[in-house]
């Protein structure tokens, strides 16, 4: 199991490739114990790849040292989690593209918690956002919910802080590496994330944030969790990308409704018209979901 296990991490490492490739390479080679001494015919066949992306893949293959990256990171108390591994989020194994690797920093006993919910929303927030947030969240945390976001500005922020702050538990799922911080206002705060709570990231530490990847780990918020809502959002906003993706993922949605006049809120309110549960207290949202403790 080891050294599949490192045979696997070592994929995910390499560049070239993504989520449909390490699935078809698994297909082949289920155990993945021949992954070094295939040709390079055989990758060129079963995988989607362009000519570059095959060489590229190819060199981190067989030049890549993952034991010296796996110490690298188990020095900088890096965890790894496989979706082979026991402690992989039960729910987030459930999606139907979940992460083959996870890298953590933090208590990632919170990954598995039975009360976890989702909050996304504009980066711009409204000046009454907190205390809509306040009202509506802080008695969740006083019932040991846990909150995940995506430590972006606005709602993000806020919602981690309002986590910290009234000593609830709070999980930051960031694009790029566990190394490279975005935005870099919050690096302080996600250093007080990782000592009390966790940050995890799809992608090996050293990997520089890119915009593609922001869209791609909604997939990973709402997927940790029963249900997300969704603060305050324009009309075409990334927290309606979560929203969808929570809804193909079979999870419960939620949105704060907001003032018919503010661009910010067009997104949660169309949200509500469309199916969404409307929220005022707390309690709109303990009656949808039922938890396991």
């Amino acid at each position: 199991m080891e050294k599949f296990r490192v045979n696997l991490i070592h994929l995910h490492h390499c560049r070239g490739i993504g989520w449909k490739s390490i699935f078809r390479i698994l297909q082949h080679d289920p155990t993945l114990s021949s992954i070094y001494n295939y040709p390079s015919s055989f990758y060129e066949k079963i995988l989607p790849l362009t000519k570059i992306q095959l060489n590229i893949f190819l060199k981190d293959l067989h030049s890549l040292s993952i034991q010296s990256m796996l110490k690298q990171y188990s020095n900088k108390s890096v965890g790894i989690i496989t979706i082979f591994d026991e402690e992989y989020p039960r729910l987030l194994k459930q999606i139907y593209d979940p992460p083959w690797v996870l890298y953590t920093a933090g208590d990632r006993a919170l990954l598995n918690r039975d009360k976890l919910l989702s909050v996304v929303g504009s980066r711009t927030p409204t000046a009454s956002c907190l205390q809509s947030m306040t009202k509506v969240l802080v008695p969740l945390l006083k019932q040991n919910w846990v909150l995940v976001s995506g430590l972006a500005r606005g709602i993000d922020t806020m919602a981690h802080r309002l986590a910290i702050a009234h000593n609830g538990k709070t999980i930051a799922v960031i694009a790029g590496g566990l190394q490279h911080i975005y935005p870099l206002e919050n690096k302080e705060l996600a250093t007080t994330i990782t000592q009390n709570h966790i940050l995890i990231s799809e992608y090996p530490p050293f990997t520089r944030p890119e915009k593609w990847q922001f869209p791609m780990r909604n997939r990973i918020i709402s997927g940790l969790t029963q249900g997300t809502l969704v603060v305050e959002a324009k009309e075409r906003s990334g927290s309606l990308i979560t929203a969808d993706q929570a809804l193909h993922q079979g999870r419960e949605v939620f949105a704060i409704p907001g003032s018919i006049l503010e661009p910010s809120c067009v997104g949660t309110n169309k949200l509500i018209q469309s199916g969404a549960k409307l929220v005022l207290t707390s309690e709109d949202i303990l009656s949808e979901i039922h938890t396991f403790s």
